[in-house]
């Protein structure tokens, strides 16, 4: 068997008085393909960072052959000393590297070379630095959350590119789909120390539990070996002096060994805070187009959203999706056509550039928005340490400014002021980046239990393929066509994943829309009746109408002295608030099936 490339042996690593690494261990041979796993905080890209030789062990050895060539991709890199990103990624060749790669892969990765590094965003950033590390090839690759910051056609190319190259791999990422694909073993970092499989990612999870699940009942076996010496301690028979200072001995190693075993982290408690049902139709737009000067962005989109559905929206970076985003929650106005939001809509957002964070304001100023020290969820009062604690954060953070948080800690910073809101439309904008595999499972969960409806903007596949119920795909030229399903789907019916090229080319020819399920109806006719006619012309009135009389009602039930005051008037006003309500809900299912007739009709 061959040596090693790259070798960790026994290393531990403090930092600030409490220990991260406390044995960890990591061993890469030529070719292989490992991916380094482990909850937020556990310490990957630290130990990514000595297997670098960018940080140095308190205790330990690394070894690396000498003749093995190493390139290592943070999560943050720095290109200020370079005039242009050519000159970044040339500075990373060695003397004998094929030059040529340095310009073929920038521009494989969307970029000329030409770019000055102060104007990068940061997903160009990650491609100018994954091109550096790429270009000469290495014997190992140490990529620390790659596909962070990169759409879609970037992940999908990365991800051939990898599978195409001899190096040897260690990967970090939440990306499921990426570490399925990629992974050949996985390391396992737990509390300080390292546990490897051989098998890919896709074998881990199973794993981890089986490992989990042992854990607990050797935990189990000791706190009762414990409380059987106490026991004998108290009650037991006088025996030999000498005897007695054994058992005590060993009462005491086995106490210091329950004290010293570090229990795994717990899970985020994701509760959302959910605002009374919105009406049937969510969101309706019609011909909706927008345009920056000779650039369609959007062109001539039209969709009606229902309460209950997760609507994705995939596709290339600046394809259009944000804009899509906020044209359909009524932040941004069309130049044509028309979107309305339906009866009673109430939006949680959750934003990709993390703008809504202060970085000087605490923990407990964002999620109070600086007003005291409760939060309200669901409509109780907690007090923020609480709230706090469900996302993993402790009591001594409270007062912890943001911009000392990891990138892990302001997702969840963000998750927990997000779904505090009350909400029965949630609109999520990349919410899976930085969240490690454990929060992304509960987020999944929670999404499929909430009650409201969700628009949802994200890159990760596998995500997308648990939480998505249909995927608004970037076509190129601002066009815009739904799939039913999740990504996998969208695949299957397209024929093909996200080509970046294909998006700037689009075909001539509108790919087919899937045929929308329709309301169960009366066989179609050759025209509308007089009276459906009438219907279809008067019920948009109507629902104004319903809608506002719904506002003005919930608007006198939110007075917490009418209960109070006049228990009758609140019943009277809680009663008929719900007739109302049913009378809205009525009148939308009626004008969205008569409407749909017209369209089938119509042709």
């Amino acid at each position: 068997m061959a040596p090693p490339l790259l070798q960790l042996t026994d290393i531990h690593l403090t930092f600030g008085g409490t220990p991260l690494l406390t044995g960890a261990e990591l061993s890469v041979g030529e070719g292989e393909r490992l991916c380094l796993v482990g909850r937020n905080g556990s310490g990957k890209s630290t130990l990514l960072k000595i297997a670098a030789g960018l940080v140095e062990e308190d205790r330990g050895e690394r070894f690396a052959q000498p003749t093995a060539t190493i390139r290592y991709l943070p999560q943050e890199p720095d290109l200020s000393a370079f005039a242009t990103t050519l000159a970044y990624v040339e500075a990373g060749l060695a003397p004998g590297d094929e030059p040529y790669r340095a310009r073929y892969l920038l521009e494989q990765l969307g970029l000329t070379g030409e770019e000055a590094p102060a104007n990068l965003s940061g997903g160009e950033a990650r491609r100018a630095a994954l091109a550096r590390v790429l270009a000469p090839e290495p014997d190992i690759l140490l990529l620390d959350e790659p596909t962070n910051h990169l759409d879609l056609p970037a992940i999908e190319w990365l991800e051939s590119e990898l599978k195409n190259m001899r190096s040897a791999l260690v990967l970090i990422s939440h990306d499921r789909r990426f570490l399925e694909s990629l992974s050949r073993a996985t390391v396992w970092l737990d509390r300080g120390i390292t546990r490897r499989l051989g098998k890919g990612f896709a074998a881990f999870e199973a794993w981890r539990d089986e490992v989990l699940e042992q854990e607990e009942r050797e935990r189990h076996k000791l706190d009762r070996k414990i409380a059987m010496e106490l026991d004998w301690l108290r009650y037991g028979v006088t025996a030999r002096r000498k005897r007695n200072q054994r058992r005590l001995g060993e009462l005491g190693a086995m106490r210091r060994e329950r004290r010293e075993q570090r229990r795994v982290l717990g899970n985020v408690d994701m509760t959302v805070s959910e605002a009374e049902l919105s009406g049937t139709l969510v969101i309706e737009a019609k011909h909706i187009a927008k345009a920056y000067g000779e650039r369609r962005i959007v062109e001539d989109f039209s969709i009606r959203i229902f309460r209950g559905e997760r609507v994705a929206i995939v596709g290339a970076n600046g394809a259009g999706k944000t804009t899509l985003v906020e044209m359909l929650t009524g932040r941004l106005a069309p130049d044509a056509g028309t979107v309305r939001l339906g009866a009673n809509v109430a939006m949680a957002r959750l934003d990709q550039t993390r703008s809504a964070l202060d970085p000087e304001a605490s923990l407990t100023e964002v999620l109070t928005d600086g007003a005291g020290d409760s939060v309200v969820v669901n409509g109780q009062s907690r007090h923020v340490v609480s709230y706090m604690k469900d996302f993993l954060f402790s009591p001594e953070q409270a007062r912890t400014p943001v911009k000392v948080l990891s990138g892990g800690e302001r997702a969840r910073l963000l998750l927990a002021k997000a779904l505090a809101s009350p909400s029965n439309l949630l609109v999520l904008d990349e919410p899976t980046n930085d969240l490690d595999l454990e929060t992304l499972d509960l987020l999944q969960e929670m999404l499929a239990d909430y009650a409201g409806t969700v628009l949802l903007v994200s890159h990760d596949r596998d995500f997308l393929d648990r939480a998505a119920t249909s995927v608004l795909m970037a076509e190129g030229q601002g066009r815009f066509v739904e799939y039913a399903g999740g990504y996998s789907d969208m695949v299957a019916q397209r024929g093909s994943g996200v080509d970046a090229r294909a998006v700037e080319k689009a075909k001539a020819q509108k790919p087919p829309k899937p045929a929308a399920e329709k309301p169960a109806g009366p066989a179609p006719r050759k025209k509308l009746s007089f009276k459906d006619k009438h219907a279809l012309e008067t019920l948009p009135a109507r629902i104004t109408e319903l809608e506002k009389t719904v506002a003005e009602l919930a608007a006198r039930l939110s007075d917490e002295a009418l209960y109070a005051r006049d228990p009758d008037g609140f019943a009277r006003v809680s009663a008929k608030l719900a007739e109302v309500q049913g009378e809205l809900s009525a009148a939308e299912e009626r004008w969205l099936e008569l409407e749909m007739l017209r369209e089938e009709l119509e042709g």
